[in-house]
């Protein structure tokens, strides 16, 4: 068995590790740690600032919404949605690079045969000894490891963890997202269906009223005109429903879609039956670093970065390398497998980056820079997270009093109606009052629905802004 040690000393390559740890003291990898975060205060644009942490972000959706069908809905796409599933094949992606960024303190090891026929030209130095060529045969072994002296390996193992937390967090995002949608996307449902109920109603009364208008015409209290504007309005309710009868089809596959269905009819209940049973409280705005799924992502993508500044720093420090290989090499096949051909080689390595085209300092430069757009982007996503609820916030108080007036607006119009055509049969009033009085009660009473749904959305786009469901 022969021992190959290239260098001429053993006990240098003792040494060469001894320098390098003395040398750890010029860089430490550094911790994260939270920065300062002067955009948490004052985020929340509102009357009433919450003053504790109680949040709805924190209530199950199954708590939030109590109708069966929705439940079920929103179970079904957690499930099935093709997003959700994508963002879990990235988490997987994430987790295989996370095991690799743990595997970086291990060393590399490769081993196989090899066969070399080398050739000696005649007027060179061997070529005078050798006649003919040297067949050589081995079977080598290769082994690498570098230790990690200013943390760079430790540093890329924290950011592989970070990008892995970035995208669950993703996935939760996507979930919150997708509740939301379902939860909206059905309401929507119910609101069409309250719409075409009463334009039905309209359209039955209208054709009632067409009837009893020719019957004053014929007894001469009124023109073919009243008769034709009649008529008119009742056609435009014909036509108001085959709008609404078109956007619950799309809606209806819309819905099908998020549940990762084909096109099918959907089962519901109804927007009246609809209740909000839960307080509405929002919790302090310091609440969202730990609800909302995209501020926590863009938070683990700053400590990526982070992490990867450190890494690129301690790319411009010397990298202590110990090198290795055996295994047996011989002239003959015959004698490969023999005691004598065994063979070894240890090498120690102390290598400082000197000149490389200056790509260790551009990729450290890189790596600050995007360290600081990773810290606009996480302050940015907690502004546009606060925006997002004081707008939702606002939408649900105002949708609230909105519904008040707009209930008494259709009280108002449906006397309004009554009266007129009261009037008209007796021959106190004007068909053109009744006209305008009929089409005024209708776009009220759709507005009344449009409210109810409102008031919905609201709530629900709130839950979302919170940061709620994917818990």
């Amino acid at each position: 068995m022969k021992l190959i040690i290239k260098n001429k000393n053993f006990s240098k390559t003792i040494l060469l590790v001894a320098v390098s740890l003395t040398l750890q003291g010029c860089f430490t990898a550094k911790d994260y740690t939270r920065p300062e975060l002067k955009e948490t205060e004052g985020l929340y644009r509102t009357e009433n600032l919450p003053k504790d942490s109680i949040s709805i972000a924190n209530l199950s959706w199954k708590n939030l919404f109590t109708d069966t069908y929705l439940q079920q809905y929103i179970t079904e796409g957690l499930q099935n949605n093709m997003d959700v599933r994508i963002a879990l094949q990235q988490i997987i992606a994430a987790e295989a690079y996370v095991k690799q960024g743990k595997a970086g303190y291990f060393p590399t090891l490769s081993i196989g045969p090899n066969y070399t026929r080398q050739e000696f030209s005649e007027n060179s130095q061997f070529g005078s000894i050798f006649t003919g060529g040297i067949n050589t045969f081995d079977v080598t072994a290769n082994l690498s490891w570098e230790a990690d002296i200013w943390g760079k390996i430790k540093s890329n193992k924290r950011a592989t963890q970070a990008a892995y937390l970035q995208t669950v967090a993703a996935h939760k995002a996507v979930k919150t997202q997708l509740i939301a949608s379902i939860a909206n996307t059905y309401y929507n449902l119910l609101s069409l269906d309250a719409q075409l109920e009463v334009t039905k109603k309209t359209i039955a009364s209208r054709e009632s009223s067409v009837k009893t208008i020719k019957a004053l015409k014929d007894a001469g209290q009124v023109t073919q005109i009243a008769v034709d504007q009649n008529i008119a309005q009742y056609n435009s309710a014909k036509s108001l429903q085959v709008d609404i009868e078109t956007a619950i089809f799309t809606a209806e596959n819309t819905l099908n879609i998020l549940l990762g269905k084909t096109p099918q009819e959907i089962k519901r209940s109804s927007l009246y039956t609809q209740k909000i049973n839960q307080d509405i409280k929002i919790g302090v705005p310091a609440s969202l670093l730990s609800n909302r799924p995209d501020v926590i992502a863009a938070e683990y993508g700053l400590i990526q970065s982070f992490q990867l500044t450190n890494v690129a720093k301690s790319s411009l420090y010397p990298s202590l390398t110990l090198t290795a290989s055996g295994g047996l090499q011989s002239l003959e096949f015959d004698d490969l497998f023999s005691t004598s051909s065994l063979f070894t080689t240890l090498v120690g390595g102390l290598t400082q980056p000197i000149f490389n085209q200056r790509k260790l300092k551009t990729q450290k430069e890189v790596a600050i820079a995007q360290q600081e757009q990773a810290l606009l982007n996480f302050k940015k996503t907690i502004l546009v997270a606060g925006s997002e609820v004081s707008n939702a916030l606002f939408s649900y108080k105002s949708e609230a009093k909105k519904f008040e007036f707009r209930k008494n607006e259709v009280e108002a119009l449906r006397k309004a109606e009554a009266n007129s055509e009261e009037l008209l049969k007796n021959g106190y009033a004007n068909y053109l009052d009744l006209l305008t009085a009929r089409q005024s009660a209708l776009s009220a009473e759709l507005n009344v629905i449009d409210s109810q749904l409102q008031q919905l959305v609201s709530v629900v786009d709130l839950y979302e802004a919170l940061g709620g469901g994917w818990k």
